[in-house]
């Protein structure tokens, strides 16, 4: 058995209209929250999940095919294309090119 006295949360409301034991209907939200509290307290977790700050990443663009690399890529393929350095695959070229010539 610990030794430890027992703590209270100093920010717990009672209704002064219920009893004075465990109330009705307990603040499940509160409770997860004290409880998560408590287990990175005690070493359990190393963190509380809701204490993380969120991502600073921009999000990713909607539409992939607005960006410039993406204009920059279509513009090697057809570039590629039209200098015969890039074909289908085919019976006569069953393989892709074993190198690609950038002169």
């Amino acid at each position: 058995m610990t030794e430890e006295p027992f703590e209270t949360s100093e920010d717990v409301h009672r209704d002064r209209r219920e009893h004075g034991g465990m109330p009705l209907h307990p603040d499940d939200d509160d409770l997860a929250r004290r409880t998560e509290q408590e287990r990175v307290e005690a070493g359990v977790d190393d963190y509380d999940p809701d204490d993380v700050p969120p991502a600073t990443d921009e999000p990713a663009p909607d539409d992939l095919t607005d960006t410039e690399e993406y204009r920059e890529e279509q513009a090697e393929i057809k570039r590629e294309t039209e200098e015969s350095e890039l074909y289908p695959l085919t019976e006569r070229h069953p393989f892709p090119p074993s190198h690609y010539d950038k002169s």
